[in-house]
């Protein structure tokens, strides 16, 4: 049969060329499009896994990750594609930082807009496929987004935001595997509180700071 991660990720990335494809031309829709492809395709899995005979998967490893039973075939699949996602940023960024502020003056300058849009799309679906072994479907939502969103604070360019969401990931991931081991508690869950606790301390120390300006 297919391996687990190349076939997810390949099946991934075709849904995602197809939600692409469809809110391209209806970006405000895109919310409400995203939201049908994922029920659907969270349906559409879990009517394989019970169409499968004599397989029994443990959803919850699914549901909140298992960092420490990813095999190293994986680990080096994942190593792959991170590379292929930074050698992509540094050879796009200027076009990515242009479409990311002024989506038509790029297109009026001859960048192809829709084909950035589409790697994009793609990039993030493969991306989070790769997540879900470490913390899980429900969760990777939450590592996707808190990084960028401390970084936003602190970084003054679109490289920077980029430089800190990694370090910050890195440092949630690591942190979070320690509390696992120490506590003896889910891998996954504890790399997402970790990440929830600093978001939360950088939302009141950032009141904080506007309180005393």
């Amino acid at each position: 049969g297919i391996p687990y991660l190349p076939g997810t990720s390949g099946f991934s990335l075709v849904v995602a060329m197809v939600m692409a494809a469809v809110t391209v031309n209806a970006k405000h829709r895109a919310d409400t499009i995203i939201g049908v492809i994922w029920a659907v395709g969270m349906a559409l899995g879990i009517v394989f896994l019970d169409l499968t005979p004599g397989y029994h998967a443990d959803l919850m490893s699914y549901l909140f990750g298992s960092i420490l039973t990813v095999p190293v075939s994986d680990l080096l699949l994942m190593i792959g594609v991170g590379a292929a996602d930074v050698m992509v940023v540094v050879f796009l960024y200027n076009s990515l930082l242009s479409m990311s502020y002024d989506e038509e003056f790029t297109r009026l300058r001859g960048v192809p807009v829709n084909f950035l849009f589409f790697l994009l799309v793609g990039m993030i679906a493969v991306s989070v496929v790769l997540m879900i072994r470490v913390v899980g479907l429900i969760l990777v939502i939450a590592l996707l987004t808190i990084p960028p969103f401390i970084a936003e604070k602190h970084a003054r360019s679109l490289f920077g935001m980029m430089v800190i969401s990694a370090v910050l990931s890195a440092l949630f991931t690591t942190g979070g595997l320690w509390l696992s081991f120490a506590f003896n508690l889910t891998s996954g869950a504890a790399i997402i509180l970790l990440a929830g606790l600093v978001f939360f301390l950088s939302l009141a120390f950032g009141r904080t700071t506007r309180g005393e300006q």
